[in-house]
């Protein structure tokens, strides 16, 4: 659920297709990657968490997973990806395949901080809800109580920033914002210049109307945040949801800083078309809607966390799944901050470089993580949805997941 500099800067149902895709030949003309790493147990979990079986999963499974990620990255013209599973009462499977970056050929790793994109709106909405179960903050006011300025803000309530009903149009689809970003992918953006280009359009519809996903929505909620939780954005999340979560390599960045060691990140989104290395664009652009870096086995963690709600009450975690289904597409629906596919709960990310799948399977408490270094589409579809896709067909065959294709 994603997308837009163009056609995606972070994750959108609403796309611009402006930039045209390089084609597969461009992407994938490379010499042979690497041979892909496979870890069978995670070294850096808990064994006994979700009461995983702490041995791989059955070698033929395996074979099958080995064969199909493999073809779907190289189809795709994905530089590196990495996939891992954890399926209670069968076992656990980390692969990765590829490479981390093109200059060196260094290969993908599974310990590598990825930047993930929209699933920031995971931890911005988990902070929300958070001051909501404090009584600080109340659903279904609006959010005009709290910020001045937001255009019909005495009708959109705080809920319909989360669920994206607000009807306020996407900054990251202003082509003057794109124009500026893609001049200079290094600059840093505040939040009030992401709303100032989202706010000089009109609304796109009355508040609740429609669904429409809208980065702006999560700018306004991450200054709900710091300013009913008093204090920077950053701050309140690492206190308040990273850390109860036990999540210690996953940070909101202040600027560009990337961790190490990180993947470099590959994209089309570019005023050429040219492919470019992303590493080091500043993701403030993205802030609350998408700034976020994290790895493998802190997703891992986050996946059950967010799904289930350990750090909410009941009430507000039945509140954040109240699903809206998306439009055109059968399976999926958006709750708040949270989508749901066939059964899988979690959310993805996108962003110029990378994208991310984190999700969680209550009916089988099964846990799939997918972290890559490209944003480039394939035939219209995110690469993420490909590899997610190709996974689940073998392993959660009931449980397919799915996203529709951009466009």
């Amino acid at each position: 659920m994603r997308r837009a500099p163009t056609r995606r800067l972070v994750t959108a149902l609403l796309a611009l297709s402006t930039l045209v895709p390089l084609t597969l030949a461009s992407s994938a003309a490379q010499a042979a990657p690497p041979r892909a790493t496979f870890t069978a147990v995670d070294p850096h979990a808990d064994p006994h968490a979700d009461d995983c079986p702490p041995h791989g999963l059955d070698p033929a499974l395996v074979a099958r997973l080995n064969k199909a990620i493999e073809a779907t990255r190289k189809e795709a013209g994905v530089p590196g990806v990495t996939v891992g599973l954890w399926m209670p009462g069968k076992g656990s499977y980390i692969r990765s395949t590829g490479i981390a970056e093109k200059g060196t050929r260094a290969p993908m790793k599974p310990d590598l901080n990825m930047r993930i994109g929209s699933e920031t709106k995971t931890f911005t909405a988990t902070a929300v809800l958070e001051l909501v179960d404090r009584g600080l903050v109340g659903l279904d006011k609006p959010i005009a109580a709290y910020l001045h300025g937001v255009p019909d803000g005495r009708h959109i309530t705080v809920r319909q920033l989360l669920e994206m009903r607000s009807g306020l149009f996407s900054y990251s689809a202003d082509a003057d914002f794109v124009h500026t970003l893609l001049s200079d992918p290094t600059r840093p953006f505040t939040p009030q210049e992401l709303l100032d280009y989202a706010f000089r359009h009109p609304n796109v519809f009355a508040p609740g109307a429609e669904f429409q996903y809208s980065n702006t929505n999560y700018i306004l909620l991450g200054l709900l945040v710091e300013k009913i939780g008093r204090m920077p954005l950053a701050d309140f999340i690492h206190e308040h949801v990273t850390k109860p979560a036990h999540m210690e390599h996953t940070l909101f960045p202040k600027g560009a800083e990337f961790p190490s060691p990180h993947a470099h990140g590959y994209t089309n989104q570019t005023l050429t078309g040219a492919i470019a290395d992303t590493t080091n664009w500043n993701p403030s652009w993205g802030w609350a809607a998408g700034a976020m870096i994290s790895d493998l086995h802190d997703l891992r963690k986050w996946a059950k966390v967010v799904a289930t709600g350990t750090l909410l009450s009941r009430a507000t975690q039945a509140e954040r799944e109240k699903f809206i289904p998306v439009p055109n597409f059968d399976g999926a629906g958006y709750g708040l901050g949270l989508f749901t596919t066939h059964g899988w709960i979690g959310h993805n990310g996108s962003l110029p470089g990378y994208e991310s799948v984190t999700m969680y399977l209550p009916e089988q408490k099964a846990t799939m993580v997918i972290l890559l270094n490209t944003d480039i589409l394939h035939d219209g579809f995110e690469p993420s949805t490909l590899i997610a896709k190709a996974v689940t067909s073998i392993v959660t065959p009931k449980n397919v997941y799915e996203l529709p294709a951009e466009g």
